[in-house]
């Protein structure tokens, strides 16, 4: 075996072992088994839905698909299918307890290590379907069940915020590095083409896939996320009772639901408070603004005289080199992420300050498009021309063209390797439950 494929195969145990201890932290080390079986929200499984899913998913690709092994447990398949079983419906499923999801989660990695011991990771068996893209090829299907369990973990943080109760979470780390302010609010992003998505990231899924040139008009962009203060400004000037900065459904939404503020906001005593993981707490003015929909990020744009970035305007200024004409795979290169350039896979439980991680900035000067906060985009999602579904088309390609918009660049609650420059989330303009904020855009033209 090569060296370079011995690396790839230790990278892949650590990271297995790493997305494990992360979520058994989320789950079994952090809550009882009255809160674990709870459904905490209708939008969110019950946490052991999403433990035991995790090593489901693991079983089905890393033991069958790639290993070509016997299902060890066929009969809970059906229970964790995610596309089968709305998510409501989930607390009424007979789930294995959280003793038999550890128990079945362990029993599971240990036989995907063994098949991990003797994978050729170098094999490419012909896969049309794929774009010539192979299972094992570089260890992708490796890669895409790490980010897998990672996005669950991001997304049973969102329900333990969620969650009514005393604090179940550690703050962690509250070291965020320097804070310095930008040199302008605002960033001009030069015309011309730039390479949007990839065609050889080993991580990369199929809708970042294939990369294509992409010529764009000169754009102004946000240097920084909007932050707390800035949008309770729109707040105080009466954002949300003036139909004029909504759009027709984003109008119909925010009336229909009472919103008069982001998500777990409330007013007490002329001043803003929020609920962070059972804590209650002063709203930070410093803090990107989160837990925000989509309609309520496009009501502030048109507030302050700006738009939502599209999603190609987004990824332009974050990896786009206007001097070399690359685009990395960060904003600040090719080297994987670091504590100094971004604040990512939960180091605490927040945003950092705007102003923070100068070392993570863009070529051009644009900070924290990486880490702190999901931004949303004004673009549907769909896939790039040449889209080909793999390794399954449930991953992506069944959300295409029904109402999702893109959100870009991971929270600080995404773990470094299930975000990059080219990676694309997507979600229902109204979710405000995710960890998502925004930065805003302009026309060159524009006053």
């Amino acid at each position: 075996m090569s060296v370079e494929r011995e690396r790839v195969k230790e990278r892949i145990a650590a990271e297995l072992d790493r997305s494990r201890r992360r979520s058994n932290g989320l789950t079994l080390e952090s809550l009882d088994e009255e809160d674990l079986l709870a459904q905490h929200s209708p939008l969110m499984s019950p946490l052991v839905w999403d433990l035991a899913h995790i090593g489901n998913y693991e079983e089905q690709w890393l033991l069958r698909a790639a290993g070509g092994r016997e299902a060890l447990r066929p009969d809970i398949d059906g229970l964790y299918d995610a596309f089968e079983n709305p998510r409501a419906d989930r607390v009424d499923l007979p789930l294995l307890r959280p003793d038999e999801a550890r128990e079945y989660n362990e029993r599971v990695r240990r036989e995907v290590l063994d098949t991990l011991e003797g994978a050729d990771l170098s094999a490419r068996p012909p896969d049309p379907a794929g774009g010539g893209r192979s299972l094992l090829d570089a260890g992708f299907v490796f890669h895409m069940v790490i980010q897998h369990e990672h996005m669950h973990d991001e997304t049973m943080l969102a329900t333990h915020q969620l969650r009514r109760g005393a604090p179940a979470l550690l703050e962690g780390s509250t070291e965020i590095g320097p804070v310095t302010p930008t040199e302008a609010e605002e960033v001009l992003v030069p015309a011309g083409p730039f390479t949007l998505g990839t065609d050889d990231d080993p991580w990369s899924f199929d809708n970042e896939r294939p990369a294509r040139t992409v010529d764009l008009p000169a754009y102004l962009i946000d240097t920084a996320p909007v932050s707390n203060a800035a949008y309770q400004a729109f707040i105080d000037d009466g954002g949300y009772r003036d139909p004029r900065w909504w759009s027709p459904a984003g109008w119909e939404w925010r009336t229909a639901r009472g919103a008069v503020a982001p998500a777990f906001w409330t007013l007490e005593a002329g001043r803003w408070t929020r609920r962070r993981f059972g804590r209650h707490e002063d709203v930070p003015p410093n803090e990107p603004v989160q837990h925000v929909s989509f309609h309520e990020a496009s009501a502030y744009a048109r507030w302050a005289g700006k738009r939502l970035p599209t999603e190609a305007e987004w990824e332009k200024a974050a990896r786009h080199d206007p001097v070399t004409g690359r685009s990395h795979r960060f904003p600040w290169g090719d080297e994987e992420p670091e504590p100094r350039h971004a604040n990512l896979g939960q180091r605490r439980l927040g945003p950092a300050p705007v102003g923070a991680h100068p070392d993570g900035a863009s070529p051009l000067g644009v900070r924290q498009m990486i880490g702190d906060v999901w931004e949303w985009t004004s673009t549907t999602f769909h896939g790039y021309p040449g889209f080909r579904a793999f390794p399954y088309r449930e991953y992506s390609e069944v959300f295409f063209d029904e109402g999702y918009k893109v959100l870009r660049g991971g929270s600080w609650a995404t773990h470094p390797t299930a975000v990059r420059s080219t990676f694309r989330n997507w979600d229902h303009p109204i979710r405000r439950q995710i960890f998502s904020g925004f930065r805003c855009a302009r026309d060159v033209d524009r006053d």
